[in-house]
């Protein structure tokens, strides 16, 4: 029992350490959840890539996630629903189909699908925690990424997705 409050206090300072920013992430609020994340490593690995990525989109007519404005109309409540659901696609179907020859952008594809990936988790806990329920908005929003996504074959689904990241990022940053 003597090492009982040494304990509680090394895991109270690991749960406080890994609720704190580290050095170039930001804040973003998405609804009732607040998630830290490295926007400036996510858009420098994007932007190392990017022509490349959409060079190889065929089909310039369509758009995945619609126009830039279409997510800025999700209603304060709803973000963190659409956030998660929209990460959750990015990890479960874009970045699984982003394979190229090219060893650089391979790598750079999954440092970003990392970052997304741990995002997530941090939305899906704030989620539970919050009792986060999809409103009819983003849920007819999602549907229509889905069908976008759905009307290509998987390959050229996935690279237009992922070519058009900036749509997301941007969206993001201006709902801060």
């Amino acid at each position: 029992m003597r090492g009982f409050p040494f304990l509680l206090c090394l895991f109270s300072m690991s749960c406080w350490v890994n609720l704190m920013p580290t050095a170039g992430d930001k804040i973003f609020h998405f609804g009732a959840c607040r998630v830290s994340m490295s926007m400036t490593e996510i858009r420098a690995g994007f932007t190392a890539i990017k022509a490349n990525i959409q060079s190889r989109d065929p089909i310039r007519t369509l758009s995945i996630l619609s126009h830039p404005h279409s997510l800025h109309k999700v209603k304060s409540s709803d973000r963190c629903c659409i956030t998660h659901q929209l990460f959750t696609f990015y990890v479960d179907k874009v970045f699984k189909h982003c394979r190229t020859e090219d060893s650089f952008v391979n790598r750079k594809i999954s440092s970003i699908a990392n970052s997304f990936l741990s995002v997530r988790r941090k939305l899906g806990q704030c989620r539970e925690q919050n009792n986060c329920v999809c409103g009819e908005e983003s849920t007819e929003k999602f549907k229509q990424i889905l069908a976008n996504y759905e009307g290509l074959n998987v390959t050229s689904a996935a690279m237009k997705s992922l070519g058009e990241l900036d749509i997301l990022l941007d969206w993001m940053e201006k709902s801060r």
